[in-house]
């Protein structure tokens, strides 16, 4: 949803003077600067400078996973790596199950293998960069956002050696990169980030915007192949608004979250909760690129039924994801992530 662009620039500056932001342009413009974006493009100076503020986030696991699973720390159970090591004699105590019977049959006396912990997870992130994601009413873009957000899980993976792949995605493409460990994972992710976000802008530019069932079926398609990538034990982020989740949707992520610690990151803009404040009332046309509607700002009972409705919409969403057994966290565009991380608004 955004305004129509069809308005004098007579009534844009009116409307500009009259409804007020929680900050000042000024205040936009020295928040941007300290994170070296412009809002809405997407820079690799700006990615990269989220290596620095990896002490943000903690990426160790939270769930009990059933199963067996890589790693010596993706979740709290215990169990044998996946990994062979040796074959040493049976001792008591020692798990029947590990006996090695070729061994055992050849030498004429018992056994069993030991499995060695691997020191490595696989971190998968799927990051959406749709049409639905390249709007920001306040500060960036849900896209950027959700660009800055996948940076920093990025290279806080990187930097507990983890091994990072995943998928960067939008209505007409979508770039697949296996799990690689150290540097050479996140620049590959980051470098995807970019590029796609960049093919965005092109295709929003040409004015070739998407049926809402192309969207719908590029978040479905990403999370079925997501399926297939998450391996057992993996940590899987999705950073998305969720606008365009389905029952397909959730039922790909509801498979992942059984043998995978799931991360659902919901990005909001302000203006998806709350209309923008007014000192007089106006009449603006909105739409969402098919239907058009008329509001009026600075009307208080417009106002509370626009936020309830969706506050309802919003609330559902986080509960059906919450079903699927995801973790689900919000993040808003229209802060910078550091401040909310700092803040203790969306913990990771």
């Amino acid at each position: 949803m955004w305004f129509s662009n069809n308005n004098s620039k007579e009534k844009n500056s009116k409307i500009g003077s009259a409804v007020n932001g929680e900050f000042s342009a000024v205040d936009c413009a020295r928040l941007l600067k300290s994170i070296d974006s412009n809002g809405v493009s997407l820079g690799l100076t700006e990615l990269v400078n989220y290596q620095n503020k990896t002490a943000l986030i903690d990426l160790a696991g939270r769930k009990n996973i059933q199963g067996q699973m890589s790693g010596n720390y993706l979740s709290r159970s215990k169990g044998r790596g996946m990994e062979f090591d040796e074959v040493r004699h049976y001792q008591t105590g020692d798990d029947i199950r590990a006996i090695d019977w070729r061994v055992t049959a050849r030498t004429g006396k018992t056994h069993t293998k030991l499995f060695r912990e691997e020191v490595e997870r696989p971190v998968l992130i799927a990051t959406d960069l749709s049409l639905n994601m390249r709007f920001g009413s306040k500060l960036l873009f849900k896209s950027v956002q959700a660009s800055h957000l996948a940076s920093l899980v990025a290279w806080h993976a990187k930097s507990r050696g983890d091994r990072l792949g995943g998928i960067v995605f939008n209505e007409h493409d979508h770039i697949e990169l296996k799990p690689r460990s150290r540097k050479e994972g996140v620049l590959h992710y980051l470098h995807a980030l970019k590029s796609l976000h960049q093919n965005s802008e092109h295709t929003n530019n040409s004015n070739s915007a998407p049926h809402n069932n192309t969207a719908n079926n590029a978040l479905d398609e990403s999370s079925a192949r997501l399926r297939q990538l998450a391996k057992p034990g993996s940590l899987v982020y999705l950073i998305t608004d969720g606008i365009n989740v389905t029952t397909d949707t959730l039922r790909h992520l509801t498979h992942i979250s059984r043998h995978c610690e799931l991360v659902v990151c919901l990005i909001s803009d302000p203006f998806e909760l709350d209309l923008p404040r007014s000192k007089i009332k106006l009449n603006v046309s909105i739409t969402d690129g098919t239907n058009k509607q008329q509001l009026t700002l600075g009307d208080k009972k417009t106002a509370h039924h626009y936020h309830q409705q969706a506050l309802s919409l919003a609330n559902k969403r986080y509960q059906l994801l919450i079903e699927t057994g995801a973790r689900v966290l919000n993040f808003s565009a229209g802060q910078t992530l550091a401040s909310q991380l700092e803040s203790g608004e969306g913990l990771c």
